[in-house]
């Protein structure tokens, strides 16, 4: 299919099966872009396996840190969190310089 007027031709024409494949590539490359780009937000409250992983120590340690108050916690249900803003201010304290 050709015309001098507009000089179209059969190359040039777009079909619906066309444009369905280009938006399945177009969504996948977004998709891509999201999982590249946002990174997910890390919990505010932690419980206690959590917190011990985090910080490396045993169930002793982290009794100890809630008993001498150097670590605030809320316990609900048995359950005891931590809110992760609290463990970062205690590793502030307790920083040291040699």
């Amino acid at each position: 299919m050709r015309t001098e007027k507009g000089k179209m031709y059969l190359e040039q024409l777009l079909t619906t099966e066309d444009l369905s494949e280009f938006k399945k590539i177009l969504l996948k490359d977004i998709e891509k872009l999201i999982r590249e780009t946002v990174k997910p937000t890390p919990k505010t409250w932690l419980k206690s396996n959590e917190v011990k992983e985090l910080l490396e120590v045993s169930n002793g340690t982290l009794q100890n840190l809630r008993n001498n108050g150097a670590l605030p916690f809320t316990k609900i249900g048995g359950v005891i969190y931590y809110n992760r803003d609290d463990i970062q201010k205690m590793l502030i304290q307790h920083k040291q310089s040699y």
